[in-house]
């Protein structure tokens, strides 16, 4: 076996065990729940945008409509900064702004608030033991009576 053989199998040996490192990393649970999470708070992000244009605008929007409706109420918080493409667009701002509040509300709400609850009530669940068995009663009552003749 020559030289340059062995160094071509030395190298092979490492990019296998890097190969063996990234499999054993991007298989731990940890990283799969992670892109899961990122998945679901991708949609739910799209929801929310949703929500917040079709819904919460909208209505924020409606009394300014006597007042020349929204179209115009967005053209106001546009400013156009000298062409086309720089625009300073407030009420694209304001959308993200309310998209991010909501967010952070249903994020509190669910991490603070519900799973606050249930462990509070896993807690208390835990804290109460359950009630002794025939079998137990039993052997208490036994143990009572050898402490009695001792």
């Amino acid at each position: 076996m020559s030289q340059g053989d062995a160094v071509a199998r030395q190298a092979m040996g490492k990019a296998l065990s890097l190969f063996e490192e990234f499999k054993a990393f991007a298989l731990k649970g940890n990283v799969i729940d992670l892109a899961i999470g990122v998945i679901i708070g991708t949609a739910f992000g799209k929801v929310v945008s949703a929500m917040v244009a079709d819904v919460l605008m909208p209505i924020v929007t409606w009394p300014l409509q006597k007042a020349g409706g929204a179209e115009e109420l967005t053209k106001g918080l546009a400013w156009n900064l000298g062409s086309k493409q720089n625009v300073l667009d407030l009420g694209a701002f304001l959308n993200e702004v309310v998209s991010f509040l909501i967010v952070a509300a249903a994020l509190f709400i669910f991490i603070v608030k519900f799973l606050g609850w249930i462990m509070h009530n896993k807690r208390h669940d835990a804290a109460v033991p359950p009630p002794p068995t025939k079998d137990q009663e039993l052997l208490m009552e036994i143990r009572d009576l050898l402490k009695q003749r001792a």
